[in-house]
């Protein structure tokens, strides 16, 4: 075996923050992924029913969240610039689940949207800081460290859609979900703020915010940084339509259960979860884009067949529609798992002269638009067309963003991709 396949396959070697980090991102995830779950519910109660026209209103929840969180991720860079990753994540960790628990008390729709303002200014902090906060600790080989990090966001959307699933199944209200979520995001909050033996690398000298500017204004004049910042916009579009959906789909166009619509969402997370921890394992930073291609082409045609599956599931055999549906929905998860932190960690790799936490934060914001505008679009077609045919904007963001990838980082020497 050569050294280089060696030292892609060398023992993942963790420590404290690094288990913080975990935490921070599956309680992140289950942040995100707490309105989709409990939608359906939602929206009977606060009278907005997704099945007479309502798709669009809960598509528009996500669009207020990512305008809140473009927002902050803006100022993530210069915090990170003047305190480092470690603090302004902890905080923002915790202005997230204040967010949640508010969402839990509001009485009406219009009330939801200013409090998911709040919890949306935490998780862009969350969105920008989490993944250099990552990156920063393991410098010789990031791209697996990053990838297997953020296999704990599809951990906890796994575990979160099985247990908010069930418990609306056992009539818990919808309430008292997002306020468990929001109680969950002090668990991380404390293990970054409680002192630890090994300290987290935090920068020298803080950088004043003219130099942060600076390194903002060169980032923002390459070129080629703005074809991976349209990549993520597609990326964070096809990813987020399925994370946000897949629950409502299965209830509403399978006349499922609460815990079956959990399920679907489950067996996406899981998916996510198996190809994130996998390929971040596995794959070595020099096949990063090699991933992004083959896997996206792989996505695009599992996330097609969902289509005319779910249009023609009444010719098959009733005892094998779920089962199908739900092994769709897993394929789905690995067909879209590495999309997120590979883009952004190869766009650092193929463009060492940029500063890499300001790269990751500004990526960010694009990924996060696109998951509130498809998100939006996917809820305004599933209105006029249904949910099934609203599908085709799947494949067409994986697709799109391949073709982004081949044309922002081209063959070099080392690089097989």
């Amino acid at each position: 075996m050569s050294s280089a396949s060696s030292a892609g396959r060398a023992r993942l070697r963790f420590g404290r923050y690094d288990y913080a980090a975990f935490i921070t991102f599956a309680a992140y995830a289950a942040s995100s992924l707490a309105i989709p779950v409990v939608l359906v519910d939602m929206a009977e109660d606060l009278r907005f029913p997704l099945q007479d026209g309502g798709m669009a209103t809960g598509g528009s929840f996500q669009v207020v969240r990512s305008l809140a969180m473009c927002a902050s991720m803006l100022f993530a860079g210069f915090a990170a610039a003047r305190w480092g990753n470690r603090r302004p994540l902890g905080v923002a960790i915790g202005t997230m689940g204040l967010g949640l628990l508010l969402c839990s008390l509001a009485p009406s729709y219009m009330l939801v949207l200013p409090v998911l303002l709040v919890a949306g200014l935490g998780e862009g902090v969350v969105e920008g800081l989490g993944t250099p906060f990552v990156q920063d600790m393991h410098g010789n080989d990031p791209g697996r460290y990053v990838n297997f990090a953020h296999g704990f966001w599809s951990l906890g959307t796994f575990a979160f859609a099985l247990l908010a699933g069930a418990a609306l199944v056992w009539h818990v209200s919808w309430r008292a979900i997002l306020a468990a979520v929001g109680i969950l995001a002090l668990v991380p909050m404390a293990m970054l703020f409680l002192p630890s033996r090994t300290p987290y690398p935090e920068r020298g000298e803080p950088d004043p915010p003219s130099r942060t500017w600076l390194r903002l204004v060169e980032l923002l004049r390459t070129r080629r940084f703005w074809i991976y910042f349209a990549a993520m916009f597609f990326a964070g579009g096809g990813e987020y339509c399925l994370t946000f959906w897949a629950t409502s789909f299965v209830r509403l166009h399978f006349q499922a259960s609460a815990f079956a619509g959990a399920l679907g969402t489950a067996a996406f997370s899981a998916g996510m979860f198996i190809g994130r921890t996998g390929f971040g394992n596995y794959v070595a930073q020099r096949h990063l884009k090699q991933l992004i291609v083959s896997v996206g082409v792989f996505g695009a045609a599992i996330s097609t067949l969902v289509i005319p599956f779910s249009l023609h599931c009444d010719a098959l055999p009733h005892g094998i529609v779920r089962p199908l549906l739900f092994l769709l929905l897993f394929l789905c998860g690995i067909g879209s798992s590495p999309f997120w932190p590979s883009i952004q960690s190869l766009c650092v790799d193929r463009l060492p002269q940029l500063d890499s936490t300001l790269a990751f934060i500004v990526l960010s914001c694009a990924g996060v638009p696109g998951c509130g505008f498809f998100t939006w679009l996917m809820g305004f077609s599933g209105d006029r067309f249904g949910l099934a045919h609203s599908f085709a904007l799947i494949p067409f963001s994986f697709l799109t963003m391949v073709a982004l990838v081949l044309l922002a980082a081209p063959a070099r020497g080392g690089d097989k991709g």
